[in-house]
């Protein structure tokens, strides 16, 4: 059995909690999020309602009296996505005190997607994602990576006591998603369109889109597929990660690469069951791709991250930038990685503050000046920017 596993979100909320009125934190169902609060609400005055909950919902049916009744607590609103006219309640009673920390909100979708939001909280409210766990957080509790790149991030997934459970909870959590989440969310998906474009996608991970070929292959129209993209992009489903805007003087591909986010899911709907089928399956080196490109994302949330591919094929797996600073990464599944002549010549072009190649390596060794070959636990140490 494995205890409360500490997160790194967790130091942005304590601050946000000190100067925001209302603080939410954003991620895909079951990665942890309501466990975290519970958590971090211990060593505080506090109170939380499960909004899927008939009995918590039914306390809110007066909130200005639940709001003066529990004034000096933190008021926790988990899976607020299903009450998204509550926001203006909320907004409403911050206004009349604007004391940080007074709300901690949880919800699964993001605040895109729920717009009243962004319209009724604007200014009084900060956003955090919590992403499942990353490589960083299960260091020494998950005993190696290709644990954590096999099964995924969610807990339920990463901490089974074998395989098997694993591979059974992540059937159970796309089923459910499918079947529940979505039309909860007030989306009419047929569950078989939704299956099949979400198996569509994990054939297509790490391709760039091409939205005739995917409205053709799942049977849908273009406008509808795009809608469902983006679905799945805001239930923290999808990644598709755009292509660089910098002017290299070269022809670039323009459309987004897509990436399942969750590489337990992705092995799930490919019916990947364990690490030897996954080394024999045809994705495993876009499968590692994904699985690097979202823990680096994810540790790096204020840089913003791009792809580069020519017309001509070179390519780069990962570019974040930041106020003009740039960092190159290449992701590669070999003990020996080889880069490709189109790789030195954009690395060339773009002069990066680093270039990193990813890979399973031991230990980290520089494989050209300016060029480190690193595992992704080494990197994580090492990237500090």
């Amino acid at each position: 059995m494995h205890g409360y596993i500490p997160r790194t979100a967790e130091n942005k909320i304590h601050r946000a909690l000190g100067r925001s009125p209302a603080v939410a934190i954003l991620g895909p169902r079951q990665c942890g999020k309501s466990t975290m609060a519970k958590t971090l609400l211990k060593g505080i005055p506090a109170v939380y309602l499960d909004l899927q909950d008939r009995v918590d919902r039914n306390k809110l049916s007066e909130p200005e009296i639940f709001f003066d009744h529990h004034r000096n607590k933190t008021i926790c609103l988990d899976e607020i996505q299903l009450l998204p006219e509550f926001f203006q309640v909320l907004r409403s009673e911050i206004d009349r005190d604007r004391r940080p920390g007074r709300f901690l909100i949880l919800g699964s979708a993001s605040r895109d997607l729920i717009k009243q939001s962004t319209e009724s909280l604007a200014g009084r409210v900060s956003y955090i994602d919590l992403t499942p766990f990353l490589l960083q957080e299960v260091t020494g509790v998950v005993t190696s990576w290709s644990d954590h790149w096999l099964r995924g991030g969610f807990p339920e997934s990463l901490l089974a006591e074998n395989d098997q459970d694993s591979f059974d909870w992540r059937l159970d959590f796309i089923r459910t998603f499918m079947e529940r989440d979505i039309p909860n969310l007030g989306f009419n998906i047929p569950v078989p369109v939704i299956e099949r474009l979400w198996l569509l996608l994990a054939h297509y991970h790490g391709q760039t889109a091409n939205y005739n070929k995917l409205a053709e292959a799942a049977d849908i129209s273009i406008p509808s597929l795009k809608k469902y993209l983006s679905i799945l992009e805001q239930t923290y489903m999808l990644r598709l990660l755009p292509p660089t805007s910098a002017n290299l003087k070269k022809r670039l591909i323009k459309s987004p690469k897509i990436y399942l986010r969750d590489s337990g899911i992705l092995h799930a709907l490919l019916d990947i069951e364990n690490f030897d089928h996954l080394l024999a399956n045809p994705v495993v080196g876009a499968s590692w791709e994904g699985f690097v490109i979202e823990n680096i994302i994810a540790e790096n949330s204020r840089w913003k991250p791009s792809f580069l591919r020519t017309s001509n094929g070179a390519e780069i797996d990962l570019l974040l930038e930041r106020g003009g600073r740039r960092h190159l990464f290449e992701c590669k599944f070999s003990k020996a990685p080889k880069l490709s002549r189109g790789f030195y010549e954009l690395a060339d072009i773009i002069q990066p503050e680093t270039t990193w190649v990813v890979a399973p390596v031991d230990e980290p060794y520089e494989i050209k000046k300016g060029i480190v070959v690193s595992s992704p636990e080494r990197l994580i140490e090492k990237l500090n920017i």
